[in-house]
């Protein structure tokens, strides 16, 4: 399931981001705090408030957090906006990402109406490219040193999902 940020998700948040691959591969900072995860779910209201981001938490029946799941870099004049996520490292290679990615870019581009979602991933994430696929998105190329990550340009994969791209 997907459900909003809550205070409550503060120690959650801040256990998972204590795995490498987090920071590794996202824009999660390296020696990541509980206070860190304070600010960050203390902002999620006003994001989605603004127009400026979704972010969401992904939890099981029981409501234990399997990962995090976002939209942001909304361009509302194109109707596009960029999907990002990370897994609980003990959830990974259950399908828990990509699950939920479908099912935020279907609510996305029905519901919300975008005409273009991007996912980008480090052309090394593996894992991140399958899901990418496995949730639907079209692999479109590789942009080189596209964007900076914590001081570094990287090259980024760019993926995208696009309405009828749903159908079938």
């Amino acid at each position: 399931m997907l459900r909003p940020w809550e205070r409550r998700d503060v120690p959650a948040v801040a256990a998972a981001c204590q795995d490498p691959e987090i920071p590794r591969w996202t824009v999660v900072p390296y020696n990541y705090t509980e206070g860190h995860a304070r600010d960050f779910i203390g902002g999620t209201a006003a994001d989605i408030a603004a127009g400026r981001g979704v972010d969401l938490a992904i939890v099981d029946a029981d409501d234990r957090l399997l990962g995090a799941l976002g939209m942001s870099n909304f361009d509302w004049s194109q109707l596009k906006a960029e999907i990002g996520y990370w897994t609980v490292a003990r959830h990974r290679r259950r399908g828990v990402g990509a699950r939920a990615t479908r099912l935020l870019s279907v609510w996305a581009l029905t519901t919300l109406g975008l005409e273009r979602l991007e996912l980008l991933a480090n052309p090394r994430n593996e894992a991140s490219l399958r899901l990418a696929e496995r949730a639907g998105f079209t692999r479109e190329g590789t942009l080189r040193l596209y964007r900076r990550r914590h001081g570094v340009r990287e090259d980024l994969v760019m993926f995208s999902m696009l309405p009828e791209d749903l159908e079938g």
